[in-house]
């Protein structure tokens, strides 16, 4: 098991938080970025800097995943691509991306991609709070404990 983090945009609380998951649980970790990164040495935390260009990072991610891994992305479309694989996915904000509300994310994803395409202003994400990064930990503390006491399941 492998957690995969998409690290272009992932907020500094996340990734505090995973370094720490990281080390508390023996989990291999890889952040994938298209920038340099500087993370503390840990001989179970990686970095892969991934060439410049759109979704590089994203397709890196979904060719490396596979059944049993935790993918933290915000990144829907590659959610979508990780989902079918047998991969857990969630948000920074803690929330699981499943077969049973990937398709439905992706519809709204791609709703709000023409509205602001044709030149609607649809505003952005909200900040990043404290209450985000409490439920991100506990989702992640609930998955990787889940993750860990059960074998992948390939689908």
């Amino acid at each position: 098991m492998k957690i995969w983090v998409d690290a272009d945009a992932c907020p500094g609380p996340v990734r505090d938080i995973l370094l720490r998951a990281a080390q508390r649980l023996r989990v291999p970790t890889v952040f994938v970025a298209n920038k340099r990164l500087s993370l503390p040495p840990s001989e179970l935390v990686s970095t892969v800097q991934v060439g410049a260009g759109l979704d590089v990072a994203d397709r890196h991610i979904a060719a490396s995943g596979s059944a049993g891994d935790l993918a933290i992305t915000q990144d829907i479309p590659l959610a979508a691509l990780l989902v079918p694989k047998g991969v857990v996915v969630m948000d920074p904000r803690g929330e699981l991306f499943t077969e049973e509300n990937i398709d439905e994310r992706l519809s709204v994803r791609n709703f709000m991609q023409e509205l602001r395409d044709s030149g609607v202003t649809t505003g952005g994400p909200s900040g990043f709070s404290a209450q985000d990064r409490q439920r991100f930990a506990a989702t992640l503390d609930r998955e990787l404990t889940r993750l860990l006491k059960s074998p992948p399941v390939k689908r």
